[in-house]
């Protein structure tokens, strides 16, 4: 069992990497009680990521043209059992470094936006968690992001675990939250737990 952590903001120990962690945590302690689970997280702004550029080359070979860090993401996010995204909102939406992931997923697919025939067996049914932090007292300003990752998981027939969304602004702030944090570690235990 291989849990996947993407942490989309670029304030190392703030909000959304605090929740992370918890998340990660969460998946260690219930992969101890089943096979053991590896868990590995990727910060995105340690890493060079080139916005997509609608080329179509990735539609006939499954490989992406461009030469950076995502290529070796591409080859962790197939490995991964579940995934477990985590950012804070930005202006409304993900942060860039977030965004720029999020397409560079267009490798995996083909023109008709299925999986390509060789991701096909690893893609289906992988596990897809989601935590959002945002500045407002409402924590459904972050609805926007939801609203991108929900979608793709549903129609690309993953499987959604579902959002941890949380109010936060000061950097480590969210760790005064307990509830918060607790959700992000069900949320963990949840993307490391055996199928039924």
């Amino acid at each position: 069992m291989k849990v996947l952590g993407i942490m989309g903001s670029p304030r190392v120990g703030g909000n959304s990497d605090i929740l992370l962690n918890r998340a990660l945590a969460g998946a260690e302690v219930a992969g101890a009680e089943v096979a053991g689970a590896e868990v590995e997280k990727i910060i995105l702004d340690k890493k060079s990521i080139s916005g997509c550029k609608d080329c179509k080359k990735c539609n006939e070979t499954g490989i992406c043209v461009i030469k950076d860090d995502m290529l070796e993401i591409h080859k962790k996010i197939l490995e991964a059992d579940a995934i477990i995204h985590s950012v804070p909102v930005y202006f409304f939406s993900m942060t860039a470094q977030m965004k720029a992931y999020l397409d560079r997923w267009c490798a995996l697919f083909d023109a008709q936006w299925r999986w390509q025939k060789v991701y096909y067996p690893k893609m289906r049914g992988k596990r897809i968690g989601l935590i959002t932090v945002c500045g407002a007292a409402d924590v459904h300003m972050a609805d926007p992001i939801v609203n991108c990752f929900q979608p793709t998981v549903e129609m690309s027939k993953m499987h959604w675990l579902g959002t941890v969304m949380a109010s936060a602004n000061g950097k480590g702030e969210i760790a005064d939250n307990e509830e918060a944090k607790q959700q992000a570690f069900e949320l963990g235990k949840k993307a490391a737990e055996l199928p039924d």
